[in-house]
């Protein structure tokens, strides 16, 4: 069994450091750097003092109970509600300050625990319109053409999301599974670079779960993605790497056998032996 020590991560240099140490530009092969993130809202602190690295291409988890803070670090990194303080770099530019657009401009997606779908509109509909929303031009009053980029984006991301059989299907009609990967499906259009993945098997059935594991298994070696998931099945079996939380703290950090098999998270996180 590992040792507590074993999984103290080490924590990420300061944001000034790097700067003076790069000559202003954060350089490394990380996607996501967060430096000593803290969200405070009043006196309560639901994200304390977080530094977490994810490099570039590659699967992460953070784990956690109810409360563990997960949600809110998630909200931290896309700006819905930017830290008290600590900074967050991604791809080597210090994006603490940017607003939510212009995360997503530089290819940061996210999901959310509740589905936020277009119900009254088909599955193409719904992943055409994810398309446009983050191409040049998206405001234009033009229609599409067959023969647009858009359209061909959007036949892919059918593909993609393994959801070809059921384009012409409105969203209402859909199973909740299938809408789950309506979601991952939009969340990949215009080449997302990291993707923050929201309890995407939350509500899901056994079957489901298998469907969503292929989908998430099937992504690009090169797109990073952090996952937060309350089913240890799916999350260590699609990551290579896994941060557990507790009240707003990193509690442990290493490889989902690590993680799997450390007793102090059996008894914060999983209630003992699972």
């Amino acid at each position: 069994m590992a040792t507590t020590a074993s999984f103290r991560p080490r924590a990420p240099e300061g944001a000034a450091a790097a700067r003076a140490r790069t000559g202003g530009m954060l350089l490394s092969g990380d996607a996501l750097i967060l430096s000593n993130v803290t969200r405070a809202f009043g006196a309560l602190r639901a994200v304390d003092d977080v530094s977490i690295s994810v490099a570039a291409g590659q699967k992460y988890a953070i784990l956690g109970s109810n409360g563990a803070g997960k949600t809110t670090l998630f909200n931290a990194i896309t700006g819905d509600f930017p830290p008290t303080s600590g900074r967050i770099h991604f791809f080597g530019e210090d994006i603490t300050e940017l607003p939510p657009h212009e995360r997503i401009r530089k290819g940061l997606r996210r999901t959310y625990q509740s589905s936020l779908l277009f119900r009254d509109l088909t599955v193409r509909d719904n992943l055409f319109l994810a398309v446009r929303g983050v191409a040049s031009g998206r405001f234009s009053w033009m229609p599409a053409r067959s023969s647009h980029a858009s359209m061909a984006a959007t036949t892919d991301l059918l593909d993609r999301a393994r959801l070809s059989h059921i384009a012409g299907e409105r969203v209402a009609n859909l199973a909740h599974g299938q809408q789950r990967q309506l979601e991952i499906g939009m969340a990949l259009a215009g080449a997302p670079r990291l993707i923050l993945f929201d309890e995407p098997a939350a509500g899901l059935s056994p079957a489901e779960r298998r469907e969503l594991v292929a989908l998430l298994s099937s992504l690009p070696a090169h797109m990073s993605f952090v996952l937060i998931e309350h089913d240890l099945d799916i999350a260590l079996r699609v990551v290579e790497k896994v941060t557990v939380m507790h009240n707003g703290r990193v509690l442990k950090t290493g490889t989902p056998d690590e993680i799997e098999g450390d007793a102090q998270v059996q008894a914060i996180y999983m209630g003992g032996k699972h």
